[in-house]
C-alpha cells in the first residue's frame, strides 16, 4: 500500500499556492497539474491540532468541519488569533483593506503589514485595495467605523464566495468599482483615527493569481471527504483555500481545509466518488444597504 500523508492545508506566497503535509513535506500547485488523492479505506479524521502542535487526544472530528479542529484546539487556536479579535496589543503596524470576492459581495478587514497581499490571497479576494496603515487597534477602530457607518461586513462565507465566481466580469475595471465606490464613500466619513495614514486607492487584481481567467467555471464543491473516496482532477485554478478541478464530470471546487486530518495516498486516476453539491447561484449578490 502507497504511504499515507496527512494534509496540513494550503498556504500561499509570492509563488502561488502549495499544499503542506505533516512532516514538512510541500507540493507546490501549477495550472494543469493532476491533484490525485484517496482517503484510506475505514480511516478517520483527526483534529489538525492547533498553533503548530498536535492534538494531544487525537480526537476525531466530523468531516464537514471546515475548521478540523476539536473544542479545545480551536479554543487555543482563537485564544492567539488577530482575526478573531483575542490580541490587542501586538506591536506590529496593521493595514485596513476593501476585499472583492464578486458581485455585490465586498468586505474590510485588517492584515499585518508584513505580511503583504498574502492574507488577501488566503481569502480567495479577487479584487482588493488598502485604506490606510497604523496601529492595530487605529486599524481595528477604522475595520468597524465601516462596519457601523456602510454596513460593510468583515466576514464572508466562503460558499457565497466560490458560488460567484462564475460570474466575475470579464474586465479588471469592473472588477474593481464596487471597492472603488465603498473607497469613496469610506474616505468621507468623519471619525477615523488620527494614527491611521491613509492610503490612495490602487486596486490589485488577483484574477492572474488564481488563474481564473478563461477558466471554465465551476459546477458545484466537494462537500466531504470520506473514507475510501478519492478524486482526480487537472487544477484550473485555485482562490483562497479553494481547487478548481477539472474532472471527467466537469469542474469542482476541493477546499482544502476539509483534507486536514485524513490519511490520504495517491491513485492514478479515476471518477470522483466524494458527495458534489452543485452551485445554485442567485441572481442578484448584492449586500443589502452596501450602495
Amino acid at each position: 500500500m502507497a504511504q499515507a500523508w496527512k494534509c496540513a492545508g494550503l498556504r500561499w506566497s509570492a509563488e502561488g499556492p502549495e499544499l503542506r503535509w505533516d512532516g514538512g513535506r510541500r507540493s507546490p500547485l501549477s495550472w494543469g497539474k493532476r491533484v490525485s488523492f484517496a482517503v484510506v479505506e475505514g480511516g478517520v479524521r483527526e483534529c489538525a491540532g492547533a498553533r503548530g502542535h498536535a492534538c494531544p487526544r487525537r480526537v476525531v472530528v466530523p468531516a464537514r468541519s471546515t475548521g478540523g479542529r476539536c473544542e479545545e484546539c480551536a479554543r487555543l487556536d482563537r485564544a492567539h488569533s488577530v482575526a478573531a479579535d483575542r490580541v490587542a496589543d501586538d506591536p506590529r503596524p496593521y493595514r485596513v483593506y476593501l476585499a472583492w470576492f464578486g458581485p455585490g459581495l465586498v468586505k474590510v478587514g485588517i492584515t499585518a503589514v508584513e505580511r503583504g497581499s498574502v492574507r488577501l490571497l488566503e481569502q480567495g479576494a479577487v479584487c482588493f485595495g488598502w485604506l490606510g496603515s497604523g496601529p492595530l487597534m487605529a486599524a481595528r477602530r477604522t475595520e468597524e467605523l465601516l462596519r457601523a457607518a456602510l454596513r460593510v461586513p468583515d466576514r464572508i462565507p466562503y460558499a457565497e464566495k466560490r458560488a460567484v465566481r462564475a460570474a466575475l466580469p470579464v474586465a479588471r475595471e469592473e472588477r474593481a468599482e464596487e471597492i472603488r465606490e465603498v473607497y469613496a464613500r469610506a474616505v468621507e466619513l468623519g471619525g477615523w483615527p488620527e494614527s491611521l495614514e491613509r492610503a490612495p486607492f490602487r486596486p490589485v487584481d488577483h484574477v492572474g493569481a488564481f488563474g481564473l481567467a478563461g477558466a471554465p467555471a465551476a459546477l458545484g464543491e466537494i462537500g466531504e471527504l470520506v473514507p475510501g473516496g478519492a478524486v482526480s482532477g487537472e487544477l484550473v485554478a485555485a482562490a483562497g483555500p479553494d481547487l478548481h478541478l477539472a474532472t471527467s464530470d466537469g469542474v469542482v471546487v476541493l477546499d482544502t481545509r476539509l483534507m486536514r486530518g485524513w490519511r490520504l495516498v495517491p491513485v492514478a486516476g479515476g471518477e470522483p466518488a466524494f458527495p458534489v453539491r452543485h452551485f445554485a447561484v442567485e441572481a442578484d449578490h448584492r449586500q443589502d444597504g452596501l450602495f
